[in-house]
């Protein structure tokens, strides 16, 4: 394996129903690669010859990775590549290679492959490699016609041509391949997600996104896509038809250190060349304007990237077993989160233990109408979720809160509820019946002074537990590192911090409500946590 791994890989799709891995099937594609000819530099005319860690990063499990089908034809796994790549890295042979395979030695007959660009121009940006790429390869002179805006391959009847509008994808869409290069400047979703929906009928389509980093900006396609890979990686979610590889340095990186360029860069040395990021990197170094350019477009580092508030590791080394059955006339604190009354309900349960640590129970309610898409963005998961327990699918289009007044109702009969808290947010009526009921119902202001204190001490719990002694004992609940996974914190100046719904990748509702909860039992022993955070420093967290 070539020595320049990228910072996240997506698992290779080896526990896939029938997987194996067909190394005829790369042969073939490193061939088709052969015939290609570099068209411009030192390089020019030489054959297009995969570099080591191409090949072994993402032409291999791409291509490699194949399973039965319904026919027991086996097919690609992958139908989603996604590579986040610096520049100078031989980005767009990569994506004219893949494309000009699909069209033409990819053995579907009729093959549609497109390249998306956002305007016209880009389109020729796109393009042009592309129609040079066959033009000046020899081999090829025979069997595909480079045209104005197509490139035809008459024995299979398939063609490649750039596109710049949702409206083009959609049209007579039967879409076998497309490369969506650099990612980042597409300013809405429209067009990426048209062509995903085009190719629904073929057999083995891929959709090969190849792109730099963007410069942080949250609720963007490439915002969404990076976070998703990322979240593969991580193992928070499971999706074997994506897969994808960052290359990047970390923000603690020195980035005029050569072992940075190195670790960002899988080509350097060769392209980028050592001089070249020598000299971009020394006028970096003197002009701040130049170097946040630098860091984004040569490091692979998004500017303005959030550092998550809780590691997925410290999150779970919490895990730990618990039992309901023994929490049962325990002191419980609870969080109430109703976000909104379309979208996912949160209730945690907070028991403190004689220890110091504390035992957690969450309960999730998700309308009916709101579910598919839920699980859409989960990868499935959702749907594992609702099987397993974790989540309560409530019938209709908005949430039922007829069910969540319930399970409060029949949790107070087991457990010694001493308080729930509550955001004035969506929840008058539901609060009403609860007091009604005789709920111990308590609002819990959302701003800093109220949020901060309780999201420090949780944090301090699980940097404090270990696999042998967790101390904020969560049951390695799956929802819930999805959406720790998910959490980020707004700050003010003083250093307080809160939730954030808005900044965060996706719901956190489960943290408003362990946030809520927590603030209930700080609330109730005012003399236990009276110094917690000055004596052990949970204010610097």
């Amino acid at each position: 394996m070539p020595d320049c791994p990228p910072r996240w890989k997506t698992p290779e799709p080896r526990t896939a129903r029938g997987a194996r891995f067909d190394p005829e099937r790369v042969d073939g594609l490193l061939k088709a690669f052969s015939e290609l000819r570099h068209t411009q530099g030192e390089w020019a005319g030489r054959a297009l010859v995969p570099d080591p860690w191409q090949v072994a990063y993402i032409l291999a499990p791409v291509f490699g990775w194949v399973t039965p089908g319904p026919d027991g034809e086996f097919a690609r796994i992958i139908n989603t590549l996604y590579v986040d790549i610096p520049r100078k890295n031989g980005k767009s042979t990569l994506c004219g290679g893949i494309a000009v395979y699909l069209m033409g030695a990819d053995h579907e007959p009729g093959a549609q492959v497109v390249a998306a660009a956002t305007t016209k121009l880009q389109a020729g940006f796109v393009f042009g490699p592309v129609k040079t790429l066959v033009a000046k390869s020899p081999s090829l002179k025979d069997r595909m016609k480079p045209m104005q805006y197509r490139i035809l391959h008459p024995k299979s009847g398939s063609y490649f041509e750039v596109i710049s509008a949702a409206a083009d994808a959609q049209h007579g869409a039967n879409i076998h391949g497309a490369v969506i290069d650099e990612l980042h400047v597409h300013k809405d979703p429209e067009l990426v997600e048209a062509l995903e929906s085009g190719t629904g009928s073929r057999r083995q389509p891929l959709i090969a996104i190849i792109t730099t980093a963007d410069d942080g900006r949250t609720g963007t396609i490439y915002a969404r896509k990076r976070d998703y890979v990322e979240k593969l990686a991580r193992r928070v979610l499971k999706d074997p038809s994506t897969y994808g590889v960052i290359w990047c340095a970390d923000a603690k990186d020195d980035p005029f250190a050569e072992a940075t360029w190195r670790k960002a860069n899988p080509g350097y040395g060769i392209s980028p060349t050592r001089a070249y990021l020598r000299r971009t990197a020394a006028k970096a170094e003197q002009s701040p304007a130049d170097l946040s350019g630098f860091l984004r477009l040569h490091l692979g580092v998004r500017t303005k990237q959030e550092t998550k508030y809780v590691d997925m590791g410290v999150w779970d080394r919490n895990a730990g077993m618990v039992d309901t059955a023994a929490l049962e006339g325990r002191a419980a604190f609870g969080g109430l989160d109703l976000a909104s009354t379309s979208d996912l309900c949160s209730l945690c349960w907070d028991f403190p233990n004689d220890d110091g640590g504390h035992d957690i129970v969450w309960r999730h309610w998700c309308p009916e109408r709101a579910f598919d898409q839920l699980n859409d963005r989960t990868a499935g998961e959702a749907a594992v979720w609702r099987k397993q327990g974790f989540l309560t699918v409530t019938p209709g289009d908005v949430a039922d809160y007829d069910f969540i007044r319930a399970q409060i109702n029949t949790d107070r009969e087991r457990f010694d509820v001493r308080s729930v808290g509550y955001d004035r947010w969506n929840a008058s009526q539901l609060v009403n019946d609860l007091v009604s009921d005789e709920a111990p119902m308590v609002q819990v202001g959302q701003g800093f002074a109220s949020m901060s204190a309780p999201l420090k001490q949780i944090k301090h719990l699980l940097l404090e537990g270990t696999p042998v002694s967790p101390r904020y004992r969560h049951g390695g609940n799956p929802l819930m590192r999805w959406q720790t996974d998910n959490l980020a914190v707004a700050m003010d100046a003083a250093g307080n911090v809160k939730p954030d719904k808005k900044r965060s990748g996706d719901k956190i509702d489960g943290w408003s409500a362990a946030v809520n909860a927590m603030a209930m039992l700080i609330a109730a022993e005012p003399e236990a946590r009276e110094s917690v955070y000055e004596s052990r420093g949970a204010l610097a967290l």
